[in-house]
């Protein structure tokens, strides 16, 4: 029987640092690589299904000539097991650097164990 151990957390905040670390060098596909592809993101006009909507959303809003126009950093992360294959991470982001004022809110990603390792499969940042 699996069960939800401390190797799984450490991989999932390592996974978050990754995706941070991926953005402000300017790797996009690598900020997202934590995202299963059946993910969806919850906007303000509902789910957004797919990696590559938001490849697309954030490299619209959030990117200019491949490079993020502000660094990113996560805080305040906590992960609650859900079960042996699935976990709550929640959290805090923050946007700041560059022209833009600093940009701040909570996310809620929701992980599965996949073949491919653990994936988020819903993200809900506002």
């Amino acid at each position: 029987m699996n069960t939800f151990t401390q190797q799984d957390e450490s991989t999932l905040r390592t996974a978050l640092q990754s995706s941070a670390d991926a953005w402000n060098r300017g790797d996009l596909q690598g900020h997202v690589a934590i995202y299963d592809p059946s993910v969806t993101v919850m906007t303000n006009h509902g789910p957004r299904p797919g990696v590559e909507a938001i490849v697309k959303s954030f490299g619209d809003a959030y990117f200019v000539n491949d490079k993020p126009k502000q660094q990113l950093h996560m805080e305040s992360a906590v992960v609650r097991p859900l079960s042996a294959d699935s976990a709550l991470v929640t959290g805090r982001f923050i946007l700041s650097g560059g022209d833009d004022p600093e940009r701040s809110g909570w996310f809620t990603l929701i992980w599965v164990r996949t073949a491919e390792g653990w994936r988020a499969v819903h993200d809900h940042t506002s």
